[in-house]
């Protein structure tokens, strides 16, 4: 008896290391101290001790269900993107810069050339938000998860000066809400989905005119990564007076978190263009708009607070990031801090 009839193989290990490798050399920073295989990553902080008041700020998530699909299509170098981008997109809405960031990945059976597809994923959202990917973990777990299947999730720790964090402290009645265009589902409300749409291979893979896409490439777009629009929008004078990054809860629970008491926003659903795939989402599932906005981003991936004064100009900091950003609506005065839609 040995660990390799247990269901563990460690060359299987061994050899994902070796595959990770050149996409972990894409992300490195020259702030990272050290190389890949030590039992903990380091990382410099001395270019930032310039700073008034540094301050640490992180974020950890996972992809959740969405891997599902992934699954059915045997489709795993984006779901990576999207870890990332959960973790990355809560940082940046403090108005932090992401440092690092370390995935960890647990599956029934290692894989090598898939396991090095979900990194190359991991590296790209590492790239496209300029966080160094200094450590990881692949847990092979034999009897706890299926053989095809996996569980994906990562943590990130960023910088700012504790005078820039952005905590919606200065929003007050008649502020600008901007919305920033996500690229569809994002990460969040997947196992509705799973419950409206058929997870077969065939369904998956058939086009519609309405997607301009299949239905699985649809789904398994990746979660856009917002760190260079708001630095964008940062390095264009514009003071973010709050921030809410759309994920699981919607507009219902996600905008008010960025809200001081006494603040309601008042959200104009005409104001900006809806992907089509939640139209599709909507229908075939018979849900109603209400659980559409408590439960998906429904377009808009980040909403900003600015000041009226500035409003053009985020957008056009923005749009110069490569993004899309619309007037959405404003703030209003309110016994209690919420959402209303209009």
């Amino acid at each position: 008896m040995d660990y390799k009839s247990a269901g563990v193989d460690i060359e299987a290990g061994y050899k994902s290391v070796e595959l990770i490798k050149k996409y972990v050399k894409e992300t490195v920073r020259p702030e990272v101290l050290g190389g890949l295989g030590g039992f903990s990553g380091a990382f410099s902080l001395k270019p930032f001790m310039a700073m008034k008041n540094p301050t640490l700020v992180s974020g950890t998530d996972g992809v959740g269900t969405k891997l599902k699909v992934a699954f059915v299509m045997d489709k795993h170098d984006t779901v990576g993107i999207d870890c990332v981008a959960m973790c990355v997109n809560d940082i940046a809405c403090a108005g932090g810069e992401p440092l690092f960031f370390l995935d960890y990945i647990a599956c029934g059976k290692n894989y090598p050339e898939k396991i090095a597809e979900i990194v190359k994923g991991v590296a790209e959202g590492c790239k496209q938000s300029d966080a160094a990917l200094i450590g990881g973990e692949t847990a092979e777990m034999p009897g706890f998860y299926p053989e095809n299947e996996y569980d994906l999730a990562g943590f990130a720790v960023g910088i700012v000066d504790q005078d820039n964090l952005i905590d919606g402290s200065s929003i007050k009645e008649g502020d600008t809400l901007i919305g920033i265009s996500s690229s569809g589902v994002h990460s969040n409300g997947f196992s509705l989905v799973r419950k409206v749409f058929e997870m077969t291979e065939a369904n998956l893979n058939r086009h519609f005119d309405s997607l301009g896409t299949t239905l699985g490439d649809a789904l398994l777009r990746p979660t856009k990564i917002y760190v260079h629009a708001l630095r964008s929008v940062r390095e264009a004078g514009v003071n973010i007076k709050g921030c809410s990054h759309i994920t699981g809860g919607g507009f219902y629970e996600n905008i008010p978190r960025m809200l001081p008491n006494g603040i309601v926003a008042a959200v104009k659903k005409d104001s900006y263009p809806i992907p089509p795939i939640f139209e599709m989402l909507q229908k075939d599932g018979g849900i109603a708009d209400e659980m559409m906005y408590n439960t998906y981003n429904m377009g808009l991936g980040m909403v900003l607070a600015v000041d009226p004064a500035d409003a053009e100009k985020t957008i056009a900091a923005v749009e110069s990031a490569g993004e899309k950003a619309f007037i959405v609506g404003k703030t209003e005065s309110a016994g209690e801090k919420g959402v209303r839609l209009c």
